[in-house]
């Protein structure tokens, strides 16, 4: 059985404005605590379904490296990939953005796809034995950062 994670928020800024930031993947470190970013591999050059990304993690001084490919794409709506290390399933992140009167309701989600091996791997990886806690509170972190940037004004 999957472990999902579901972390929601209210953020005063278009769903477009959002969708933009977590799709861009070389600034995802600028929001994560732990996912310094990405870039598009195999010949892609944005977000798109079937768009694979090298994302980049580190923890302290452990870094480590994934590859995702993209699922959902919908400008706006979602933006969704699954991850592997090694050729090994990880997990599946899905950024569901909902529109509001004030702006947008951002729901991250992820879902633990890992086999035992990899889960073991990535605890000596990442140094992470209880993944499904930590990926809550980073996710927290996460879409609070997001807020924070795309709901300050804009300089003068």
């Amino acid at each position: 059985m999957s472990t999902v994670i579901s972390v929601d928020r209210a953020i005063e800024a278009p769903a477009d404005a959002v969708w933009a930031l977590v799709s861009d993947l070389p600034r995802m470190g600028d929001w994560s605590p732990e996912a310094t970013g990405g870039s598009w591999i195999k010949g892609a050059d944005g977000p798109r379904v079937g768009a694979e990304f090298k994302g980049s993690n580190a923890r302290g001084r452990r870094r480590w490296s994934t590859v995702a490919k993209v699922t959902a794409c919908d400008p706006g709506r979602t933006f969704s990939f699954d991850v592997k290390a090694g050729g090994m399933k990880v997990a599946n992140w899905c950024y569901d953005l909902e529109p509001t009167a004030t702006g947008c309701t951002v729901t991250e989600t992820w879902t633990d796809t890992r086999g035992w091996l990899i889960t073991k791997i990535g605890t000596l990886v990442s140094g992470v034995s209880d993944r499904a806690t930590h990926n809550r509170a980073g996710m927290e972190t996460t879409l609070g950062n997001l807020a924070a940037a795309v709901e300050a004004p804009s300089p003068a």
